[in-house]
């Protein structure tokens, strides 16, 4: 079957031919037309089959009819996707497909800058390709005008929600109109998710090429048993094969990455990193250099693994054995694209049977087994190099206080009989002259003629002032009365 009899727009029929497809994948032909037909599909499919323009192509078409005549305006249609990545390979993709349309698309993610993003929305593009954390920004502050929205589309819905964009999705939904088209795409799908698009969709129909997350039958499959401080030097060994000529190896952590990275190019292999402390500039200029040939090698993490597609990897390194089937899936998937043949790597030690055996329950077959030709597996563990210690250096702890006034310089001892002038003066002894102690310099006058004694022959004195109702200094009520205003006369409580 020919694009032409999938009822495609004359003008998109010409972008396809332009770009040198002649006949649709599997997943094309079985999702385009009652896509056009109006019918919210769910599309399972393997990866590199041709998925986005199954979904891209019959959206444009049904576009084409309203966005020519310029009557309608506003955002049409909405493609969410999990990494910024696999959001600007959709945009190219619909770029190419849509020259011929007077079609506006923008792409909404993090890690750039949001006022050319607040523009788009703001002037009602008609097709836009989001992430979901940066659309939710916006739109929580009220940038976004979805209620012309016709057309929703969940790409790679299982990652997202892997990757914790549920609730997100579930506002964004919400806020849609509910008379819309829903389409779901990915290569895995599992019956948990599928319980959920029935929130998103209505009676949609499945549409399943192959088994179910079923690796690409074009690659071929191969696991290297190596112990752990090995992998490094295994890696760099098969990397000298001239057929290994654009590898895409994938670690688990981002410092990993950066580590393999650093390890190639010390052996003069040029490489570039991929994951998400790289800054989007940065990113874009690795998958450019790779694409271009000028890096050999690509080490990412799978956070990019669903936005990387690049024709011709030769090679997939699974550096770090992946946790989860669905992430071994995805990996291998960037090679093997489009029915071409490439080769899967798996580095596996022995914590890593687990999982393997899982991933080889899950695909219904066993993995061959291969060991590097030449290649030292009894070799000890490398000295530890702090230059290639990922982690800051550790700073030294403070010394203790105790230890701080050992630490401290002691004065210089003064010769007998000869005083510090720093030290301070003793004070004056009272003691030794009890009969003539230091007259009081402000020493009240007797009231009332002297100090008369109490009855009981004791000498403590007492005032003739008025008895003690409550208040302050022997202060009563009169006093209160009868004292002069203006700060005139005796001050308070008769002192």
């Amino acid at each position: 079957m020919s694009f032409l009899a999938l009822g495609l727009d004359p003008k998109i029929l010409q972008a396809v031919q332009e770009a040198g497809y002649t006949e649709p994948t599997p997943i094309q032909t079985a999702a385009i037309p009652p896509i056009i037909a109006g019918s919210d599909l769910i599309g399972i499919a393997q990866t590199g089959t041709g998925k986005t323009a199954a979904f891209t192509l019959p959206i444009l078409t049904r576009l084409a009819a309203t966005i020519g005549d310029g009557r309608q305006r506003g955002t049409r249609a909405l493609v969410l996707a999990p990494t910024r990545e696999l959001a600007l390979q959709i945009d190219e993709n619909v770029r190419a497909y849509a020259k011929h349309l007077p079609l506006k698309v923008a792409t909404i993610f993090g890690g750039v800058g949001e006022h050319p993003q607040i523009n788009a929305l703001r002037a009602g593009t008609h097709l836009i390709i989001a992430c979901p954390g940066r659309l939710m920004d916006l739109m929580q502050r009220r940038y976004a005008d979805f209620s012309q929205l016709q057309y929703l589309v969940l790409d790679e819905a299982d990652r997202m929600l892997d990757m914790g964009f549920l609730p997100s999705i579930k506002q964004i939904v919400r806020s849609l109109p509910q008379k819309r088209q829903t389409l779901l795409f990915s290569a895995t799908l599992s019956k948990e998710i599928e319980a959920l698009t029935h929130e998103f969709q209505h009676q949609p129909k499945i549409i399943q090429i192959g088994r179910r997350a079923n690796p690409a039958e074009t690659v071929t499959q191969l696991v290297y048993e190596v112990p752990k401080h090995l992998k490094p030097a295994l890696l760099g060994h098969l990397l000298r094969e001239p057929g290994m000529n654009m590898v895409l190896v994938f670690s688990r952590m981002k410092h990993a990455a950066d580590r393999v990275a650093r390890n190639l190019e010390q052996q003069g292999i040029r490489t570039a990193t991929l994951h998400s402390n790289r800054s989007q500039n940065q990113r874009l200029k690795a998958l450019k250099d790779f694409k271009s040939g000028a890096v050999r090698v690509l080490v990412a993490t799978d956070i990019a693994a669903r936005g990387i597609d690049v024709d011709g990897i030769s090679h997939v390194v699974n550096y770090d054995f992946p946790m989860h089937v669905e992430d071994y899936i995805h990996r291998i998937g960037r090679t093997g694209r489009a029915n071409a043949i490439g080769d899967a790597i798996s580095f596996v030690t022995p914590e890593d049977h687990g999982e393997l055996r899982a991933l080889e329950r899950f695909i219904g077959r066993g993995i061959v087994r291969k060991r590097a030709e030449g290649f030292n597996y009894t070799a000890g563990a490398p000295a530890y190099n702090p230059a290639e210690d990922d982690r800051p250096p550790r700073q030294p702890r403070p010394p203790q206080r105790s230890q701080q006034r050992s630490q401290r310089p002691q004065r210089p001892s003064q010769p007998h009989g000869q005083q510090n002038p720093r030290s301070p003066q003793p004070r004056p002894d009272y003691a030794s002259n009890l009969s003539s102690p230091p007259a009081r310099p402000f020493s009240r006058p007797p009231q009332g003629g002297g100090r008369p004694q109490s009855g009981g022959g004791g000498n403590r004195p007492f005032s003739n002032r008025p008895p003690v109702n409550g208040n302050r200094e022997g202060a009563n009520q009169s006093s209160f009365r009868d004292r002069p205003q203006g700060g005139q006369g005796r001050r308070f409580g008769g002192r």
